[in-house]
């Protein structure tokens, strides 16, 4: 009698390692059996309690010999990492020591605010993530359906807070909001995150988040996100704004960054996106600004500055821009470098492009290159952004789903069509002036 070995691939012989495969209904029979059997014999050792949200379910399993909790994630439909990945750029990433940050709970890394009953939330003391841009939505997880207002302390010493409410104001203006936070035992460290979102009787919808955090070894960090429906005073048009402001410094060396990012849709299609950005790293400072501008009818436009200095004096940088419309536009741009002895070099170009084939091209620096040449070559640019409106629509799912206040009948929503709002502050307050 040969006896044969069951696997999850199929069944298996002893002797020549053939492989049968199994229809997909034995393979499910196999496969329950198998889970039951696990089952049981957790069952004979532990209890199982499942908190979930979202995709994702973490189980605490509470065994019997020992009053230490084990967490590991159970993986449900549609898990991954939702976050969004971005190219590193040249600039260095500036380290903070934190020994929270390097070695977290597998609690925290898999779900951070799926928490056991009657316990605080968990401790977010780590910096925002340098050139990220701006998060999704879903990457947050704001939840403000719960109401609560308690305060707590843990085994450790450190002490926690968890509240909710909401503010009602004029014109159907209604804000839903919920803060937490927490400090070590010695007051060393510490935390908060605010979630809210607002709306009014004019349509505006709002989403948003804002920490803050600093640890034992000095170290300060604050970030804000935020997420705008409204309708254009001009336009009339359903519009979209995201943005994200993210800053840290380091407590132990003279180092720091800043961003600000932005994006702005409307439903015509009209995009503009752009980032400032500062950093420093002990005696070197560097900083970078880019922009992108698209009507929604095929003009374009596109541009970034970037510099950097040194406490010696050094100071070096690169720009460019581009404008297109319908095949024609033209492309320029500057490298230069300046030595602490205030000696300048630069190289200047640019580009015409016709639409028929030919580009000019021309340039000079100031060890004396020059080019005047016309070329035959063809011209590509983006015309339209690479994520638009209906993507961020796409990506607002809970922006959108945002219940206004019922409004009585005979009452109307006050419209101001007043003056355009000022634009949004680009600069940290710390930020020093441009070095040329």
């Amino acid at each position: 009698m040969i006896k044969m070995a069951v696997t999850s691939r199929g069944l298996t012989t002893p002797f020549n390692g053939l492989k049968l495969d199994l229809s997909s209904h034995h393979r499910r029979r196999i496969e329950l059996i198998e889970l039951n059997k696990k089952r049981r014999k957790l069952s004979q050792s532990s209890w199982i309690k499942c908190c979930s949200s979202s995709d994702r379910v973490v189980v605490i399993r509470h065994c019997k010999s020992s009053k230490k909790q084990d967490e590991w994630p159970v993986f449900c439909k549609n898990v991954g990492d939702s976050s969004r990945r971005f190219p590193s750029h040249l600039t260095p990433a500036l380290p903070f020591a934190s020994s929270r940050s390097r070695l977290s709970s597998k609690q925290e890394k898999f779900f951070p605010r799926c928490t056991p009953r009657n316990s605080g939330p968990q401790s977010r003391d780590t910096p925002p993530k340098r050139d990220t841009g701006i998060a999704n939505e879903k990457d947050w997880g704001i939840s403000l359906n719960e109401h609560v207002n308690e305060v707590g302390t843990n085994e450790d010493g450190s002490t926690w807070y968890r509240e909710s409410g909401e503010d009602i104001g004029d014109n159907g203006y209604r804000c839903r909001w919920a803060r937490m936070g927490g400090q070590s035992h010695d007051g060393s460290s510490e935390w908060k995150e605010t979630w809210w979102e607002k709306s009014d009787w004019t349509g505006y919808k709002e989403l948003g988040v804002e920490k803050s955090g600093r640890n034992a070894e000095g170290d300060f960090w604050w970030e804000t996100w935020r997420e705008v429906l409204h309708q254009d005073e001009w336009s009339n048009l359903a519009r979209i704004e995201r943005s994200a402001q993210k800053q840290a410094k380091s407590g132990t060396e003279n180092a720091g960054w800043y961003e600000n990012w932005w994006e702005k849709y409307d439903a015509k299609g009209w995009t503009e996106k752009g980032a400032h950005k500062y950093g420093k790293l002990n005696e070197q400072s560097w900083w970078e600004k880019w922009g992108e501008h698209y009507d929604g009818r095929g003009s374009v436009l596109k541009w970034t500055d970037k510099w950097a200095e040194t406490e010696l004096g050094t100071k070096w940088g690169d720009k460019w821009e581009e404008k297109f419309f319908a095949g024609i536009g033209s492309r320029q741009g500057e490298t230069w470098h300046v030595s602490p002895s205030a000696d300048r070099w630069s190289r200047t170009w640019g580009e015409e492009h016709f639409g028929n084939g030919k580009v000019h091209k021309y340039g000079k620096s100031t060890t004396g290159e020059s080019w005047d040449i016309v070329v035959d070559e063809e011209t590509y640019y983006e015309a339209d952004p690479h994520y638009g409106w209906a993507d961020v629509v796409g990506d607002s799912s809970q922006l959108l789903s945002i219940s206004p206040r019922e409004r009585p009948p005979g009452v109307f929503p006050n419209l101001d069509f007043g003056s355009p709002p000022p634009p949004p502050n680009d600069d940290s307050p710390e930020l020093p002036s441009s070095p040329r």
